[in-house]
């Protein structure tokens, strides 16, 4: 459906020719846009209608009280299927600590929910199939576990705030859970305006890059910088998605002009990793309950560990 109107509007009503650059460039524009937004729209609503009934408050004694076997599994998935918006971190942070939830665990959960959410699962499932989508949530799950361990095991409570140790269990304000049909329906029309307005600049940008790689850039370019005998293109990818603020979702558009050009799997994914966990508004935000030493670290393991995904899924794929 997509596809015929980019053709329609590109080929007909615009008359751009077809295999040109600036027609290819035009109907992927057209196309991811139109895709994506729709996309976006129906599945943040669906799911925020669902999502109403799980709150952080809940997400937090859930977790809470049990085993390590349990509990970072168990916060990696949460984590994935409760993004919440980076204003939320530090409430759920303290929240976490205050609960008793162990540092690590807690740090499970903050990789997991901003890396992988269902939206942006299902929009890169429709861009690039969902074998890519899958291999994605599950490189996320197992960094985040691995991550979260890390910092269990190098005992980094001492560069936590603090004042965040002294919070007593309570004082942190979290949302409440929506339980009646017309509350539920009304917050899932939040999520739509809220959402889709705090990314909509992200994702046009996104699509636009893509759209420019598509149509202007040519394939040898990414064969000789970006292929899978060059042992720089992962680093180089992870590095170049620090800067890069966005969320997984504005970042597809870019995965899927990429891997239409032949860039490895693992290097696509690893940048796809770096732009939507360790950007640095995020790390900003961490900065009120995280002292430098422990951001520091965190960005660390988690640059490692996008790296050894990219190198591992390019050498099993390639």
């Amino acid at each position: 459906m997509f596809t015929q109107l980019a053709d329609f509007v590109t080929f007909d009503v615009l008359s751009l020719t077809a295999g040109s650059r600036l027609g290819e460039s035009v109907h992927f524009f057209i196309e991811d846009v139109t895709k994506i937004f729709t996309l976006l729209i129906v599945i943040i609503y669906a799911i925020g209608f669902f999502r109403a009934m799980l709150s952080p408050e809940r997400v937090r004694k859930i977790v809470g009280g049990r085993s390590r076997f349990i509990s970072y599994p168990l916060a990696v998935g949460l984590g994935a299927v409760t993004p919440f918006c980076s204003c939320s971190s530090v409430p759920l942070f303290i929240g976490f600590l205050e609960a008793g939830i162990p540092l690590g665990v807690t740090m499970a959960f903050l990789i997991a929910s901003p890396m992988i959410n269902e939206v942006a699962v299902v929009i890169l499932a429709a861009a690039v199939g969902w074998k890519v989508a899958l291999l994605y949530v599950a490189a996320g799950l197992v960094v985040g576990i691995v991550g979260g361990l890390l910092i269990e095991v190098l005992k980094l409570e001492r560069w936590v705030e603090d004042y965040v140790w002294k919070i007593r269990m309570g004082e942190t304000v979290l949302q409440k859970v929506n339980t009646t049909l017309k509350d539920r329906l009304a917050y899932a029309q939040a999520q739509v305006k809220e959402i889709v307005g705090r990314i909509w600049v992200y994702v046009l940008i996104g699509i636009g890059v893509g759209a420019v790689l598509h149509g202007y850039v040519p394939q040898s370019f990414f064969v000789e910088y970006a292929s899978a005998d060059n042992l720089f293109a992962v680093p180089m990818a992870v590095i170049m998605g620090v800067p890069l603020y966005s969320n997984a979702t504005g970042v597809i558009p870019i995965v899927e002009a990429l891997m239409a050009k032949g860039v490895p799997l693992g290097t696509v994914l690893a940048l796809m990793m770096s732009v939507a966990a360790i950007s640095l508004p995020e790390m900003i935000i961490l900065r009120k309950v995280l002292k430098v030493p422990l951001i520091a670290t965190f960005t660390a393991i988690l640059f490692f560990s996008f790296v050894a995904v990219g190198y591992l899924f390019n050498a099993l794929l390639t």
